[in-house]
């Protein structure tokens, strides 16, 4: 018979829990937490020669034009998705192959210039042995991650038997005692991946503008931008510049012709052009309220000297890091004479939503 709404409600009711039960729980979440960072501590560890190796296997599939295809099956091929992508971003070309898929038809993804990355914890993955016993039949690198076997290096799994440079986890348990999840065992291999790629990718010297040709779009992307592309004040065009020697009546009458005023006045040698100075809206505040009569004052008088600035081939990440740190909301851009090329505003950061007005 169908149930009531109260029995439903009996039914559907979040269970409760006591303080107590609160506690088992944050205390089980550390545990497991720190079972996974001591795996790959332990990893760490252990890593030798055959780190080596498969960094070179990796490099040199890349010099021959080659590809690295990653493959695992279940929550290893999900990290293998993982590790894939980030050998790619690293200007590694690579894919993931699904092991099952390969045997119908997938076989021609793989070519004598490639490798393949084969993950399997247990090393017996039928399906992954499977795929590589026929890679290793066409003579194809293979590099392998599993466990390290119980009964030593004398009987070691069969996807190591396989592998041209076996790569093996050095623990044998998962986070938490009585589950099956894969949890000590993805975080490490995922680890792993990172640190293969990352090794390989120093190894040919990729570099962060590589990385940002890789990366355009997104706050990462945007971070990686040089700060000459999100400039909206530029010297020269709708950044009027003030001289030392002009009084703040006579900067601000001037900086009021341009359609939108910025909200500071960079001030310049007028001999020579260099940026000497800094005058923003606070200081004008500031300084109205000390003395109404001071807009006569020369600017050289009460401007900020030697602020502040970042370079013209700065990115946009470092502009980020000096508002964060100096919680400056303008920053003046010079070239390498010292010279104004423009003043990046943090309302434009904003706008690119690069950084957030609490930050």
């Amino acid at each position: 018979m169908p149930k009531n709404p109260e029995q439903l409600a009996n039914t559907t009711r979040a269970p409760t829990h006591t303080p107590g039960d609160h506690d088992a729980e944050l205390a089980f979440a550390r545990d497991v937490l720190r079972a996974e960072a001591e795996a790959i501590e332990s990893l760490a560890g252990t890593l030798g020669r055959e780190f080596h190796d498969a960094v070179d296997r990796i490099c040199q599939c890349v010099e021959q034009g080659g590809t690295v295809l990653v493959t695992g099956l279940g929550k290893s091929g999900l990290i293998g998705a993982k590790i894939s992508a980030t050998l790619a971003s690293l200007g590694i070309p690579s894919h993931s192959v699904h092991p099952s898929e390969a045997a119908h038809g997938d076989l021609g993804r793989f070519r004598a210039s490639d490798v393949a990355l084969c993950l399997s914890f247990s090393g017996e993955t039928e399906e992954v042995v499977n795929l590589a016993a026929i890679l290793k039949q066409d003579k194809l690198p293979i590099i392998s991650i599993t466990r390290r076997s119980t009964h030593g290096s004398a009987h070691p799994s069969t996807l190591e038997r396989l592998a041209s440079v076996a790569l093996t986890l050095p623990f044998e348990d998962e986070a938490a005692a009585g589950f099956a999840a894969p949890t000590s065992s993805t975080t490490a291999t995922l680890a792993l991946g990172d640190a293969l790629a990352l090794a390989a990718a120093r190894r040919r010297h990729f570099s962060t503008s590589d990385f940002h040709k890789r990366h355009p779009g997104g706050s990462l992307g945007g971070q990686l931008r040089p700060v000459t592309d999100v400039l909206r004040f530029r010297a020269g065009e709708n950044l009027p510049l003030a001289i030392e020697t002009a009084t703040v009546r006579e900067a601000l009458t001037h900086a009021d012709g341009t359609p939108r005023r910025p909200g500071a006045l960079l001030i310049v040698n007028p001999a020579t052009g260099v940026l000497t100075g800094i005058f923003t809206d606070s200081d004008l505040r500031r300084l109205m309220l000390r003395d109404t009569g001071a807009l006569d004052q020369p600017l050289a008088n009460v401007m900020t000297r030697g602020p502040r600035t970042i370079p013209a081939d700065a990115l946009v990440r470092d502009a980020l890091l000096m508002i964060r740190e100096h919680r400056q909301d303008e920053v003046p851009v010079i070239d390498r004479d010292g010279k104004p090329v423009g003043l990046l505003d943090v309302q434009d950061l904003i706008a690119l939503r690069l950084i957030r007005r609490e930050d």
